[in-house]
């Protein structure tokens, strides 16, 4: 079964899932993905504070690691 990420994980969690990830959340907007403080929030809360939709990062995540785990 394919790793898969949640709105709850901190943001340094879900780049230890897959460095990968860090892509998927820069090209979202979130450009501080290596700020320490950032690391610390959850998904959700770093969403939030840039005005996206926690949804939409969660499924582009999970479905780039369904696709890294099928090959």
């Amino acid at each position: 079964m394919a790793k898969q990420v949640n709105k709850s994980m901190l943001i340094h969690e879900i780049i230890e899932v897959d460095p990968g990830n860090a892509a998927i959340l820069m090209a979202s907007g979130m450009h501080c993905v290596g700020c320490p403080s950032a690391a610390m929030e959850t998904l959700e809360e770093a969403c939030m504070v840039h005005g996206m939709d926690v949804e939409e990062v969660c499924t582009s995540i999970n479905e780039y690691l369904a696709k890294k785990e099928a090959n």
